[in-house]
């Protein structure tokens, strides 16, 4: 049957399937940056200082605002494999220096109240899932519906 949403040429959809990587990721870097941004970078600090991650004052600042706008921009799709950099890196640092001791399971139940489950501290699995999305957003580029490709676009137009 050819009338379906599967009926289009493979090249096709692989042109939009980053889009749907960088809405979520995008949007996941943006939310993780916004929560410690406002609830003030002090208990970010603290956190970074336990765990010996240096100079966590100035890391407190410089990590929530590259998820903010490092997410906005891979959710806008702009310099895609460029900002994917600093946010690899960013989960490189928190898999190495926080969730690499409680294992891979990003979700472990530890108990059970009357009130639902009772969660333990997640392990590195978001971590490596938000690391693949960005390697992959680098080798497949930023899709359609974005603002590398519109650059391109202009780029690559004939002049007038």
């Amino acid at each position: 049957m050819n009338n379906t949403i599967f009926s289009g040429s493979k090249k096709n959809y692989q042109e939009w399937a980053p889009l749907i990587l960088r809405l979520i990721i995008g949007f996941g870097f943006m939310a993780h940056g916004w929560v410690k941004l406002s609830r003030g970078p002090a208990g970010f600090e603290k956190l970074l200082a336990q765990t010996g991650v240096p100079f966590p004052h100035i890391t407190s600042w410089i990590a929530p605002l590259t998820e903010l706008l490092g997410g906005l921009a891979i959710l806008l799709g702009a310099w895609v494999g460029i900002i994917a950099i600093p946010l690899i890196v960013i989960m490189l640092v928190a898999m190495f220096t926080i969730q690499i001791r409680y294992g891979f399971s990003a979700v472990k139940t530890i108990g059970l109240t009357s009130k639902g489950p009772i969660f333990g501290p997640p392990g590195y699995e978001i971590n490596l899932l938000y690391i693949a999305g960005l390697i992959s957003l680098i080798f497949t580029g930023a899709g359609k519906l974005s603002i590398d490709s519109l650059m391109n676009r202009r780029k690559n137009s004939p002049e007038v």
